[in-house]
């Protein structure tokens, strides 16, 4: 039987787990080679290999230039 920790989550799930919008997620999924797989039309997550993309420093503000100056009003 598979454990908790090693069953796929869905993008709702792993927003939850890491206390982001699933906007966020998708965002990072097209821009930040964020691990997903998709299955159908569903994206589907391992909550290891996330938290492994996490630490490595995936999720960080300065690993992507998608979001300077998106909250300039020059």
């Amino acid at each position: 039987m598979a454990s908790e920790q090693n069953r796929w989550l869905s993008a709702e799930e792993i927003a939850q787990h890491l206390g982001v919008s699933i906007d966020t997620i998708y965002r990072w999924i097209a821009g930040r080679g964020m691990p997903a797989h998709k299955v159908g039309r569903l994206w589907k997550f391992k909550t290891d290999e996330v938290d492994k993309w996490v630490k490595a420093g995936g999720a960080s503000a300065d690993s992507s230039k998608e979001d300077v100056g998106k909250d300039s009003k020059k």
